[in-house]
This record gives structure tokens, C-alpha cells and sequence, in this order.
């Protein structure tokens, strides 16, 4: 899956959460979870997991399928 198409995803998850929200409970600066969103960065391995736990869903789900 493409960066672009994580964004979405993550976004579309992110629902009426605020960025800032989000990135806080992960532990990343408002502006990284940004670039995700806006698929300009993909998240490292570890912050996959902490993505996925923070929105109850899989890392597999997230990030690979399509």
C-alpha cells in the first residue's frame, strides 16, 4: 500500500479527532502525524503499532491491506 493510501486511511480512522489528539497518544509531534496523514511519510514499525492500538484495529489492516 502507498503513502497516499495509508493518509486516508489514518485520516478516515482519525474521524473527529483532532491531529494533535492523536499524535499525542502515540507520542509523536502533531506535524509527523500530518505527514502521515498527508502521505508524505510512512510511520516506523513500532509507531505502526501504536497507531493500531490507539484506533483498536489491526497493523495489517491499517497499513497493508487494500
Amino acid at each position: 500500500m502507498n503513502a497516499k493510501t495509508i493518509g486516508k486511511r489514518l485520516s478516515e480512522l482519525r474521524g473527529e479527532r483532532t491531529q494533535k489528539d492523536v499524535a499525542s497518544a502515540i507520542g509523536v509531534c502533531q506535524s509527523t502525524y500530518s505527514m502521515y496523514e498527508n502521505g508524505e511519510r510512512i510511520p516506523s514499525d513500532e509507531v505502526k503499532k501504536k497507531i493500531a492500538k490507539y484506533f483498536k484495529r489491526s497493523v495489517q489492516f491499517i497499513f497493508y491491506e487494500e
